[in-house]
């Protein structure tokens, strides 16, 4: 479908949603009219308040034209004198793709690439173009990959997809407002209902009576039908839009294999999924690791470590890009199934470009540190800006200390007040004592339990307190060794961290917490591990 029938179908459905309008508000009129005619006069003028409420979301929707900008992606513009090599390099495959280049760039800490335009006039005049680039996906794509990105992204433009997102996307949000409007009318109407109910149920109670249940059922009702009415036409237009963007997307890419070459596009649409998870984890287990305790890992680390990740687990992104994801396609989804393009691509005629060597995409950059520290800063929150930076090696070790320490506080609370500013080694020796003392038992049966343990009985129930006091104190045991130095927390970009021991300590610790948990417990040879 050409630019002008997508303008047109847009057009169409913008008066689409008006006339839509007009057809409720000739139904409120026609109702209104009827009891005017035959219905009493008190049913009458409840009928023209409800149409006047229900008429009120409807005009508003009809009048509101503007479209709310959209918030500014966090992150900082390059101008050619800061990125001369990768502003060439857009400038290029613009013009291979035979459109006009972007304005501006603006790097970002996203894994994704996209392109926007402020076009005026419903999309009739073009406008300020913004290619944002997100630099961890830049460090898991070669110079080939991304510059197949960089022409998928830059086609939107060559085939009109900004110009026009403007247009669809005001259906959209006219559809949303009206909907949000009526549901908040509903939920103000269920509130007062509710409300009302009550005071007199609290009369009721006063006078000695039985309070009534607050029933609200079918309270709001015509507000939710109207919502009903505009969700189905805004679930019509997105099918009816969704179904161009998917083409769009697959025009983009073949206009990207054309340009960057078959096996580059492919190979980049392969490596997103695979890339997309590989952030996910690191952002969860390496970069946030010690945020929760003030930590943050060393500047232009927390987006650029990816890098580090990405270069240990090689081979297992290799097999993510080879399964595919092939999730069933959504009439509302906007992209086809990764699955689907990377078969159309694959199934082009090899154009003999895949032999070109793979050299990282972050050569496009004149100091790609500068600009991660400089993402870094334009994109975390003021708080994050003021934590501590620790070099991976000793973030790791004291994130997991500290997160140790801090799971040692069910068994603070359960050992009373006088624990509860004890250190960790004055916490774990109150601990043994209380085992020596017979009195560990409780102290276990007050920790929090699983459903399955607290309906345990006899010696099923036992043996779930065994567990847990073991539990308890390898966990304290490993909280105070690492806290006094003596074991330590190793990074691996490849595994999970693992606690190094002193010499000795691996063999011996596991028996010494098998001793300390007997019916006959025996904490002497825990206790001489910790004073070694």
């Amino acid at each position: 479908m050409g630019a002008t029938l997508r303008a047109l179908r847009a057009l169409v459905l913008i008066a689409g949603f008006h006339l839509l309008g007009l057809v409720l508000l000739c139904a409120l009129g026609a109702v209104d009219w009827a009891a005017y005619r035959w219905a009493p006069a008190g049913w009458a003028l409840k009928f023209y308040v409800v149409s006047f409420l229900l008429a009120v979301p409807v005009v508003r929707g009809m009048l509101l034209l503007r479209t709310p900008r959209d918030e500014e992606v966090a992150g900082i513009p390059v101008t050619d004198a800061d990125e001369p090599r990768l502003w060439a390099a857009v400038r290029e495959l613009a013009e291979r793709v035979g459109t006009r280049g972007p304005d501006e760039i603006r790097l970002t800490a996203d894994m994704n690439a996209a392109v926007t335009e402020e076009a005026r006039l419903l999309g009739l005049i073009g406008g300020t173009r913004r290619l944002y680039l997100g630099l961890p996906l830049v460090a898991g794509l070669s110079d080939a990959q991304l510059r197949a990105v960089l022409a998928h992204e830059l086609g939107h433009y060559g085939n009109s997809d900004t110009r026009l997102t403007g247009i669809t996307e005001r259906c959209r949000v006219h559809v949303a407002r009206t909907v949000d409007r009526f549901e908040e009318k509903s939920g103000q109407t269920i509130a007062k209902e509710r409300a009302r109910q009550e005071r007199k149920s609290a009369k009721r109670v006063a006078k000695g009576k039985s309070a009534r249940e607050v029933d609200t059922t079918g309270v709001g009702f015509t507000y939710r039908a109207m919502a009903r009415i505009y969700t189905a036409y805004g679930r019509f237009c997105m099918r009816a839009t969704q179904s161009g963007s998917r083409r769009q997307e697959l025009a983009a890419d073949l206009g990207a294999a054309r340009i960057a070459g078959r096996d580059a596009t492919a190979s980049a649409l392969r490596a997103l999924p695979a890339l997309d998870s590989a952030h996910e984890f690191y952002l969860s287990s390496y970069a946030t690791l010690g945020v929760e305790f003030g930590m943050l890992p060393p500047r232009g680390e927390v987006f650029g470590g990816v890098r580090r990740l990405l270069d240990a687990r090689a081979e297992e992104l290799a097999g993510l890009r080879e399964a595919l994801p092939d999730e069933p396609a959504s009439p509302y989804d906007s992209h086809p199934p990764t699955a689907e393009r990377v078969a159309v691509l694959e199934a082009l005629t090899d154009d003999g470009r895949g032999a070109e060597e793979a050299r990282p995409a972050f050569g496009l950059f004149t100091s790609p540190e500068a600009v991660l520290i400089d993402v870094e800063e334009a994109t975390l929150a003021p708080e994050a800006l003021l934590m501590r930076r620790l070099d991976w090696p000793d973030l790791v070790h004291e994130a997991m200390t500290a997160r140790y320490v801090q799971d040692a506080e069910p068994v603070r609370e359960a050992l009373g007040p006088a624990a509860a500013d004890a250190e960790p080694a004055a916490l774990l020796r109150d601990f043994l004592d209380a085992v020596d003392a017979g009195t560990a038992w409780d102290v276990v049966g007050r920790l929090p339990r699983s459903d399955e343990a607290a309906a345990a009985t006899g010696r099923a129930a036992r043996e779930f307190a065994r567990s847990s006091l073991r539990r308890e104190l390898a966990r304290l045991t490993t909280a105070v060794l690492a806290a006094d130095g003596r074991a330590r927390w190793q990074l691996s970009w490849s595994d999970p961290a693992s606690l190094h021991l002193p010499d000795g300590y691996a063999a011996a610790l596991p028996a010494a917490l098998d001793a300390a948990i007997t019916d006959r417990p025996d904490t002497e040879p825990l206790r001489k591990l910790l004073a070694g």
